[in-house]
């Protein structure tokens, strides 16, 4: 199993406390989420000064400031007439180095849409992102929305290329493609889920036993890729009779799999328990 990415920071001062003038704040917006006015009219709509907490800034060697965290809550204050703002100021990051701190600061609370996420990874050259950008690149693959040339289960490939290595999402974009062609069901967050963990728990045997075509050609003979999701939400639901969720649904193609790698095999085949 691959090792797990690490978001890593240099050791660097930081000063805690600090007034900053909000009008001279500035924003590098491939280091931070996109900004939703909405939000930061609703912010100043109610603000409270002194319930606003700090916000991250990086002050880069030209003095300037850059803000990690806290964009909304400095829109608002411009929006409320509030001039300054208290920050926690760190010093001496590159750009990258800010996108990575963003997303240390925010991972734990969620509070970063997945393509967000994504895009500051990449600015942040962090090697999760980065390795799965070079595999979707190889297969002439972008984040978006989902369709013949994007995926748009971010969350899904990230956890594929972290949890068994970027080698099995290759594998992955592989099978589905050559089973189901270049369609929006191709890539599917049900269809490369179910496939990461298939792959992922059995590559071993898999690759000894067939090949990457060989089982593609039994994934296509299986169903359209629309009728596979249709399958796996009924299983993952009870046919109806119980909740469903993204994890449920990826397991639920991922026993499909299995069933497809087992039909006709008498040698090498897989506990659909396991």
């Amino acid at each position: 199993m691959a090792k797990k990415y690490r978001y890593e920071l240099p050791e660097h001062p930081v000063d805690y406390g600090v007034k900053v003038v909000a009008a001279d704040l500035k924003i590098a917006s491939e280091a931070q989420r996109t900004i939703n006015p909405a939000r930061a009219k609703a912010i100043a709509a109610d603000i409270k000064p002194h319930a606003l907490g700090s916000i991250i800034v990086s002050q880069r060697q030209n003095g300037d400031l850059y803000i990690v965290d806290g964009q909304h809550r400095r829109e608002a204050c411009l929006i409320a007439g509030i001039e300054t703002l208290v920050a926690e100021v760190h010093r001496g990051l590159t750009l990258s180095e800010e996108a990575t701190l963003f997303l240390i600061k925010n991972r734990e609370a969620a509070k970063t849409n997945a393509h967000d996420e994504y895009r500051i990874g990449l600015t942040a050259g962090l090697p999760l992102f980065v390795d799965t950008e070079s595999v979707l690149v190889s297969h002439k693959l972008k984040i978006g929305s989902t369709s013949s040339n994007q995926i748009g289960a971010v969350q899904g490939i990230l956890a594929i290329t972290d949890k068994y290595g970027p080698e099995v999402l290759d594998e992955v974009l592989t099978i589905a493609e050559a089973a189901y062609g270049r369609t929006a069901e191709t890539w599917d967050g049900i269809i490369i889920g179910g496939l990461g963990e298939f792959v992922g728990r059995h590559r071993d045997l898999v690759l000894s036993a067939a090949s990457l075509d060989e089982f593609a050609r039994k994934v296509e003979k299986r169903s359209s890729a629309a009728r596979l999701i249709g399958d796996a939400r009924s299983f993952a639901t009870g046919f109806g009779s119980k909740a469903d969720g993204t994890g449920s649904r990826k397991m639920a193609a991922y026993r499909l799999f299995v069933e497809v790698w087992n039909k006709g095999r008498r040698n090498h085949k897989i506990d659909i328990g396991g």
